[in-house]
């Protein structure tokens, strides 16, 4: 099968109109016309080799939706013509103790959509049958393509955690990924902080769902809430100062981090010991939990705000990113 695609042909290269072949669907493969595809940091990190682990051409894109056109011989619960998604994973072992736990996200041999395989800024895209989740009835295909990256990377944790309605609870940088958790802890029934060094952001915020904002830049603002919160999700990829965060916990709270911060995290032992805290970090989330999280979302009407390009000005769609006025997903149209 011929793909049209948009690709970075090498390590320093910009993004190129790309034509590549795909072999013949493999017997547990699925291949899918892509609908619409959002555009996320992680594909520009990937771009640039910013983790030292891209392989040349890359095809960005894995935050997918599409319809199923061709099904290998030994797929199961799919046919031809079923809307899915496919997030930052493409394939798994299927047979390892955590792909058997149902923790497939935690596979060692997990292959990423676009890690040593092509994404989604193309016209079709390839993947496990398992890891191409069915899209439940009447969610909004526009909206949905972010779901399953930033969306369950933010999802997750409030599993992982143990999140009940009754905590009260921290969002980190209210950004692409930052907007979404607020959005789920409010529908979970939490009282939900939000930290944000943007005073000018703050009638948005609560809009999202944010029941207090609170001016990380401001030290007496962050000491009005010590010991506090039961949970607190880190959504950003710079470094902090992590104790004064760490102080706003209660005891046995849980600092939980989902931003890809590059610097070791300094972290004092003694902020954990006292109170009996954690700190934790996770990846995205298995199948199953994208398809608790889209039923999720679709119960309680919880979409990513986006701004859609076409395909075919994804190089503005980039640029827009990168300049960081994306607000807050971006997803392209094919």
């Amino acid at each position: 099968m011929k793909i049209n695609a948009h690709a970075v042909l090498e390590q320093g290269g910009q993004l190129s109109k790309y034509t590549y072949e795909m072999p013949e669907v493999g017997d547990e493969e699925v291949d899918i016309k892509i609908h619409y595809c959002g555009l996320c940091h992680s594909d520009l990190s990937m771009m640039n080799n910013d983790w030292g682990m891209t392989q040349y051409p890359i095809v960005p894109g894995h935050e997918i939706v599409g319809e199923v056109v061709k099904l290998g011989k030994y797929t199961k619960g799919l046919k031809v013509g079923d809307l899915v998604g496919v997030g930052w994973n493409a394939d798994s072992c299927s047979h390892c103790n955590e792909c058997m736990e149902g923790s497939q996200h935690l596979c060692s041999s997990l292959q990423g959509t676009i890690v040593g395989r092509q994404g989604g800024f193309a016209d079709y895209v390839r993947a496990h049958w398992s890891w191409a989740i069915p899209l439940p009835k009447g969610i909004d295909l526009k909206k949905a393509g972010p779901l399953l990256c930033g969306g369950i990377t933010v999802f997750s944790p409030i599993l992982l955690a143990g999140v009940l309605p009754t905590h009260k609870v921290g969002v980190i940088g209210i950004g692409g990924l930052g907007h979404l958790a607020l959005k789920f802890l409010n529908k979970w029934g939490c009282e939900v902080v939000a930290f944000s060094s943007n005073p000018d952001k703050t009638d948005a915020i609560l809009e999202m769902g944010a029941t207090k904002v609170i001016n990380s830049t401001k030290p007496e603002e962050l000491e009005s809430i010590a010991g506090t919160l039961n949970f607190i999700i880190n959504t950003t990829n710079v470094s902090l100062d992590w104790n004064s965060y760490l102080q706003t916990l209660a005891p046995k709270g849980t600092f939980h981090t989902v931003g890809a911060v590059l610097e070791p995290m300094d972290i004092p032992a003694f902020s954990l010991i006292a109170g009996e805290k954690a700190v934790s970090g996770s990846p995205t989330g298995s199948p199953v939990t994208m398809k608790t999280m889209l039923d999720f979302c679709v119960r309680h009407d919880i979409y990513p705000i986006v701004e859609e390009f076409e395909m075919d000005n994804v190089k503005e769609a980039i640029s827009h990113l990168e300049e960081g006025k994306a607000r807050y997903r971006v997803v392209l149209k094919v």
